[in-house]
């Protein structure tokens, strides 16, 4: 008889489900409802190192915006009268969606090196202890609004890991998601019922045993790690559902198949950055488009991810860290070779762009319910200090927010009106059905002062 042991070890999807903890007791609420039209969708790009504000700063400022950009003073300008920096270029032709959103503090965040989950919670993440996940994070929340089979997908290029492996969402406190960590692992398992239904079938048949009471029984397990275990065992008949409508959509899911190259066979190990990159972004459209999920979360890089094959530096094994303390590679200036790695991301972020225009949806296009947001993870600067977080932002005509195609730079932290990232992930939910009136920590500076920072960025609301 196959143990649970041996079941987690044999299939891919027990490995991540059950080892991990995903919140697959959420992937079947309610669905969208006729009025609601076609669900948005919402993709986080995480970046390491820090975005400096100088380096996203509009080159074409006139003398008075550059001084109140300079002194982190309120500015609004429209991006079709300014030149984009040099990095952001790729997206010249899609500046009507862009925000470009500088001021907002992140002091409630982890920062430093890594925010590990806290920077889509907004809660302190004590260097990644599972006791320190304070709340569900905002992807997992704006995923209960937008249901899906997967209903939140995690991707990861994180210290150049492989397979499924933990991630950095959190689908409740004190839980942690899994997250695919390559292109050919994360096609394998999003398109599982395509590429390998017998496998799906054989999950059921695992999960089935697992549901029961026997299969407590016979895990021999009690304590704490039995309540564990329960818990995810609740999680199992979500799972079994979610197979099931897999296997009946997987004539639909074929058209959607994302074919790889060849080197990314076996994790990838004589890929390139940008090829694995290529080929995950291609993975996330595909899963976007074939209705797998709606909401995703991509770390495209940390301090411990391997950087080759970069315009540039195309011989070299680019470290992130090191570059953040000004270490040149192949003669290059660490400035340089940090914008190229931006500028590798955005390349990303436009192909996101482009094919999801391309696709028809209602009287337009996927994109128009799409958001892409590309942060850093750490806040400012190489050791981000939380004093700003600035966001790239991409969105639809359909999106419930009224900022794209602006230049928008908030109060400082202290200053009456300044804003958090919790105002930000507020405006988010508030403006996509869920009325919270506020998300995340509050920053104490702020409180000290007296000054408010509760609810959403008003200005941004439609």
């Amino acid at each position: 008889m196959t143990n649970r042991r041996d079941f987690l070890k044999m299939s891919g999807l027990g490995a991540g489900a059950m080892t991990l903890f995903p919140s697959f007791n959420q992937l079947f609420a309610a669905p969208a409802t006729a009025a609601t039209g076609f669900p948005k969708r919402f993709i986080f790009i995480r970046k390491s190192s820090g975005i400096r504000p100088l380096e996203v700063a509009l080159p074409t400022f006139s003398n008075q915006e550059r001084d109140l950009d300079k002194n982190k003073q309120q500015l609004e300008v429209d991006l079709d009268k300014h030149e984009l920096p040099n990095w952001l270029r790729g997206l010249d032709e899609h500046k009507e969606n862009m925000t470009i959103l500088q001021g907002l503090s992140a002091k409630m965040s982890e920062n430093i090196h890594f925010s590990f989950s806290s920077v889509m919670g907004c809660f302190k993440s004590n260097r990644n202890t599972l006791s320190a996940i304070k709340r569900t994070t905002v992807d997992f929340e704006l995923a209960k609004l937008f249901p899906s089979p997967f209903g939140h997908v995690e991707l990861s290029f994180a210290q150049g890991r492989t397979g499924i492996v933990s991630g950095y969402s959190a689908p409740a406190p004190q839980r942690r998601n899994y997250c695919y960590a390559d292109p050919e692992t994360a096609r394998n398992e999003l398109f599982k019922s395509v590429l390998n239904p017998e496998a799906v079938n054989s999950d059921n048949d695992m999960l089935s045993f697992l549901q029961g009471k026997e299969g407590l029984k016979a895990s021999g397990i009690a304590g704490h790690e039995k309540q564990r275990q329960e818990m995810q065992v609740e999680s199992i008949e979500a799972i079994r559902q979610r197979n099931k409508m897999l296997i009946e959509l997987s004539g639909t899911l074929a058209d959607h198949l994302p074919e790889l190259p060849s080197v990314h066979a076996d994790g990838g190990p004589n890929a390139s950055t940008p090829e694995k990159q290529a080929a995950m972004t291609d993975v996330l459209i595909a899963a976007l488009k074939a209705g797998l999920t709606n909401v995703v979360t991509y770390t495209i890089d940390d301090l411990g991810t391997p950087i080759t094959g970069l315009p540039g530096n195309e011989t070299d094994r680019v470290g992130i860290h090191p570059l953040g303390h000004d270490e040149a590679f192949g003669g290059v200036p660490a400035w340089k070779t940090r914008e190229q790695i931006r500028i590798s991301h955005v390349n990303q972020i436009k192909t996101i762009v482009e094919k999801l225009k391309q696709v028809p949806e209602g009287n337009g296009t996927m994109f128009d319910n799409t958001m892409v947001m590309y942060f850093p993870e750490n806040g400012e600067t190489h050791h981000g200090i939380g004093l700003e977080s600035p966001f790239v932002i991409m969105s639809g005509a359909n999106c419930n927010l009224d900022m794209a195609g602006r230049y928008v730079r908030l109060p400082v932290l202290g200053v009456a009106g300044h804003k958090t990232l919790g105002n930000w992930y507020t405006t988010l939910l508030n403006a996509h059905g869920n009325p919270i009136k506020h998300y995340g920590d509050l920053d104490l500076e702020m409180a000290r002062k007296k000054l408010d920072q509760l609810g959403p960025i008003r200005q941004f609301m439609s």
